[in-house]
């Protein structure tokens, strides 16, 4: 129940849910706005790359800004994400956006990670990883399921626009932890 811990778990199960929902929903959504398949697999080639290219170097900014504003520059990245996505549905907007939805969720959950580690005494460690994995991937099981029925039955505008829930619920809880992490250095200062 550390705070430390429920913002980490919140920021990666959020940010990965949100990743998982607009990935899995964008062939889906691309096929209904009438790309062709070559269009499709081209962002979720690009998506891919935003996911996996950006490890070289997060680790680098999260010993040089801390693991909060890499997770504050991800929640950034979803909201330029669904902007994008909300503002059309031409190639070149699948494409920002699934781009900055991947390298958004690699900073939140790479930097979720890193601050989970954080919170836990070693002999929590177990506990700790099998709770935070739990809400991972049932947030995951539950995006995944719903994402293809979301998109058909409310469109892609409604499943972004939903979107911005979980990525405000992101932003609040790694706001308050920041906030509380300043009042905690001030009193040990004084």
């Amino acid at each position: 129940m550390q705070p430390v811990f429920l913002v980490a778990a919140c920021a990666c199960a959020f940010g990965y849910g949100v990743m998982n929902l607009l990935m899995a929903a964008t062939p889906i959504a691309m096929a209904m706005c009438s790309h062709p398949f070559a269009n499709t697999a081209l962002v979720l080639e690009w998506h891919v790359l935003g996911m996996f290219v950006p490890s070289f170097f997060t680790g680098n900014l999260i010993r040089r800004f801390g693991a909060v504003r890499v997770m504050a520059a991800g929640v950034v990245l979803n909201g330029v994400c669904i902007a994008v996505a909300l503002s059309g549905v031409e190639l070149e907007r699948f494409l920002v956006a699934l781009f900055t939805l991947g390298v958004g969720w690699n900073f939140l959950f790479i930097g979720g990670t890193s601050l989970v580690t954080t919170a836990y005494r070693p002999e929590e460690k177990t506990r700790a990883q099998a709770a935070m994995d739990t809400t991972i991937f049932a947030t995951m099981t539950i995006t995944s399921f719903s994402s293809g029925a979301l998109v058909t039955t409310q469109g892609w505008t409604w499943l972004n626009l939903g979107s911005i829930v979980p990525v405000l619920l992101i932003a609040i809880a790694l706001a308050w932890y920041a906030a509380h992490r300043r009042a905690d250095l001030r009193t040990r200062a004084a």
